[in-house]
């Protein structure tokens, strides 16, 4: 049977601070991503929230990155 296609799937946030900056490697050791889920049918579009970022010590807009 084929997989049904499901309207709850996984994406990824990521910082769009530490990446605006461009992140220096020697202060920083990395950039801030969470793992969230969102309906499809009900925000097609990229999600952006504002979560904690631990490089910038601030919250920050985080936004839907692709896999």
């Amino acid at each position: 049977m084929a997989k049904k296609k499901d309207a709850r799937g996984t994406v990824i946030l990521e910082c769009t601070g530490c990446i605006r900056n461009g992140v220096n490697k020697k202060v920083s050791t990395g950039i801030s991503r969470y793992i969230t889920q969102k309906n499809r049918h009900n925000t097609p579009n990229r999600l952006e929230l504002r979560k904690f970022c631990p490089y910038c010590y601030k919250h920050m807009i985080h936004g839907e990155i692709k896999k």
